[in-house]
């Protein structure tokens, strides 16, 4: 078990290595050039879109723009935005924030063309009803000669989709953060505890379905976000003095390097810097993995671009947004530097240091709402990739093995468990990226019709 746990471990690692970078980073600079830098350009219209100004209720789908977007923000805002960015920087330094917008404003370019794809694509599943995601645009589009890699994307789904990874963190900071801090024993049955209890507030929302889904996402991702963008505001103001210090930090170290710890890429610490932020910044935002387009691709809409110009402000919010939140409030509060914390913990020590007693508390909620938003959604996608291998009439049995394995992610440390989902999750990213390359001359060719429709 221990020399399987190994192999495990040795591919989550190699497939979130340096191929999927070059596929989701290369493959995302492609687009972004291709495009004559669209997400530039258009980023009014997305929000004007994003408010509903071009809503019509006849258009087919099941979803707003608006759910579509916090369906599919619902899963990326997560541990993350708030773990993740807090390694990026134990690790690397200010100069890795910069590295992770550089990463989201190429996921803005992937995002756009791969749920244009969704909508433009859509396919019908056993049950007559429209569905969207990269399976169905690339039987839809490419034709039935290429459904091997619309299969190798569901079964990936299948298996990336389980909760467990997002479950244990979860479980490890609500641990960390609120029970052994109160000398409240820890241990199986408190592990157990807490699963049961995501087990209930998740089970009420998923077995609803996707109109339930987007609603509670639609009510839940905002509010939470704007809890954490007014604690984060709090804390700059307590700090305000060592901000302007810091923000110039973020674009000076990113090419000094200067506080890099981590392992060297081709050659040196930049390489190792750069490699460090890109990764962190495509593990936030999971521009090109392809399980944004599966949400976007259930928008009530009969224009393409349209749903791709609200999906592409998804790594915008994500990355450019929520993690740079996160990592100022690390940086100006200095426990980057005064503590060996890493991961939420880390984060968790700058809420409690600029806001004592409740800052930890404070943070405990939002990142309580980040991941069980994260359920939600991932609950979906994996219904979705069922659907499209069995039949629509077998997609509810996939929640109840999603059920089931929140329990195993919250009274388990399973790494190899961990590690496969993780591994699976990464491998989504090669079929998706691959169609969309291959069709995205056509996306564009879409752009010039409809610019000349809003005209």
């Amino acid at each position: 078990m221990q020399y399987l746990d190994q192999i495990i471990s040795e591919f989550a690692s190699f497939v979130w290595g340096l191929p999927l970078l070059v596929l989701l980073i290369g493959g995302g600079c492609y687009l972004l050039v291709f495009s004559k830098f669209l997400p530039f350009r258009f980023l009014g219209h997305a929000l004007q879109v994003l408010r509903g100004k071009y809503d019509n209720p006849n258009d087919p789908g099941e979803i707003s723009h608006f759910q579509a977007l916090t369906t599919a923000l619902s899963a990326t805002v997560g541990m993350g935005n708030v773990a993740g960015v807090a390694v990026a920087i134990a690790i690397g330094g200010p100069g890795a924030v910069f590295w992770m917008w550089v990463s989201a404003i190429i996921g803005m370019a992937t995002k756009f063309f791969t749920s244009t794809l969704a909508i433009t694509y859509r396919g019908k599943d056993s049950e007559g009803q429209i569905q969207g995601g990269p399976m169905y645009f690339i039987v839809e589009g490419l034709g039935q000669k290429w459904k091997p890699l619309a299969i190798m994307f569901s079964i990936c789904g299948l298996v990336g989709a389980l909760p467990i990874f997002n479950v244990n963190q979860l479980t490890q900071a609500i641990t960390d953060i609120l029970l052994a801090p109160n000398n409240i024993p820890v241990g199986f049955w408190s592990r157990f505890i807490i699963g049961c209890l995501l087990v209930a507030i998740t089970s009420g929302v998923i077995l609803g379905g996707l109109d339930r889904i987007s609603k509670t996402a639609s009510k839940l991702v905002p509010a939470m976000v704007v809890l954490y963008f007014a604690l984060v505001v709090i804390i700059l103001g307590v700090n305000i003095d060592q901000v302007p210090k810091y923000f110039g930090m973020i674009f000076s170290n990113a090419f000094t390097a200067q506080n890099f710890k981590g392992d060297t890429f081709l050659g040196g610490a930049l390489g190792g810097l750069i490699l460090l932020g890109i990764r962190r910044g495509a593990f936030s935002n999971e521009a090109g993995i392809g399980t944004a387009p599966m949400a976007h691709g259930a928008a009530k809409t009969s224009q393409p671009v349209r749903e791709g110009l609200v999906a592409m402000l998804g790594p915008a919010i994500d990355t450019l947004v929520v993690c740079t939140l996160t990592a100022l409030a690390i940086l100006v509060t200095g426990v980057w530097q005064s503590t060996d914390a890493n991961g939420v913990s880390l984060t968790a020590s700058a809420f409690n240091t600029a806001i004592p007693g409740v800052g930890k508390y404070l943070l405990l909620v939002c990142v309580f709402v980040f991941s069980i938003s994260s359920l939600f959604s991932y609950s979906y996608y994996g219904t979705k990739c069922m659907s499209f291998l069995f039949g629509a009439d077998k997609k509810y049995l996939y929640n109840y093995i999603y059920i089931a394995s929140i329990i195993l992610g919250a009274t388990t440390s399973l790494s190899m468990m961990i590690n496969l989902i993780d591994g699976f999750f990464a491998l989504m990213a090669i079929p998706t990226m691959l169609s969309t390359l291959i069709m995205a001359p056509r996306v564009l060719a879409q752009v010039k019709i409809y610019i000349k429709t809003i005209k």
